[in-house]
């Protein structure tokens, strides 16, 4: 664990909010203090996603693991930025990021296309980064890719503005127990969120649409945790098995449910990831 510097958050303090500058740009930080002497934890969220969103898993993990979300730029309560960015420029800022918070290791985790974010953040950090949490994610631009039907779903941020849509498309794209309890998405990304701009969503669209991380996955040495649902429309199963292919230290978890299930069903989740962080 790296020692404190002034400023960074002390166990046992309470969750905090605060604004941290990296990359040119605001960012929207919240901290949940550890209590022992876990690990520290940054999480990266799915497109659109503010991160609250995140809330229920992080209720759910260990108490002695510190965990760190951000909004990226155009996205709940980060400013738009006005030009768009790239995964590699976006990795390099999550770097200053935990330097101003004053961690000098952290685990990453990454749902969606923050699966992506931590990919990266893992390759470009091999010394920072001491293990990874993927879920629901993909390689990227070369991957198995959702039907037509969904992917036209994932093109506006309506679903978090509008709840009722999100309640709507909720089994469509999600699948999982959301096929049952639509309403559990509604309150998830709809009730407790800050919805982005269009701006930010689209260059969150943006940076992924060029990126790919299999030239690359290999070189991802850390022990990674890899969690998929196996009624995931967005993002299908079969993607996980290409990451557990490619990464030479991947374990791969094929759990009943969908792509949010980790999040919408965080008391079951929550303890599978804090076991293997505190390995």
């Amino acid at each position: 664990m790296s020692a404190p510097t002034r400023g960074t958050p002390r166990r046992g303090d309470v969750e905090h909010t605060r604004v941290v500058r990296a990359i040119g740009h605001d960012i929207r930080v919240r901290v949940r203090p550890g209590t022992g002497d876990g690990p520290v934890l940054l999480l990266c969220n799915g497109i659109g996603a503010s991160l609250e969103v995140l809330q229920p898993l992080v209720d759910h993990l260990d108490p002695s693991i510190t965990a760190a979300r951000f909004d990226v730029p155009g996205v709940g309560g980060s400013p738009d930025a006005r030009l768009p960015y790239t995964m590699p420029v976006l990795a390099h800022g999550l770097g200053i990021l935990l330097d101003k918070l004053g961690y000098e290791r952290a685990d990453v985790f990454g749902i969606s296309w923050g699966g992506a974010l931590a990919q990266q953040f893992a390759f470009q950090h091999p010394q920072r980064c001491r293990r990874a949490v993927l879920v629901s994610t993909g390689t990227g631009s070369i991957m198995v890719p959702a039907g037509p039907k969904v992917l036209a779903r994932m093109v506006t941020p309506r679903r978090y503005r509008d709840p009722d849509y999100a309640r709507q498309i909720a089994a469509d794209l999600y699948g999982g127990s959301t096929r049952d309890n639509p309403d559990a998405v509604r309150t998830l990304v709809g009730s407790h969120t800050r919805a982005g701009s269009r701006r930010g969503y689209r260059h969150q669209l943006l940076a992924g649409a060029g990126w790919c991380s299999l030239p690359w996955l290999r070189l991802i040495r850390q022990p990674t945790l890899l969690l998929f649902g196996d009624d995931d429309p967005l993002i299908p199963v079969v993607n996980g098995r290409i990451l557990q292919r490619g990464l030479p230290h991947g374990e791969l978890v094929v759990y009943p449910g969908g792509h949010l299930d980790v999040v919408v069903q965080a008391q079951t989740y929550g303890p599978v990831i804090s076991e293997f962080l505190l390995r």
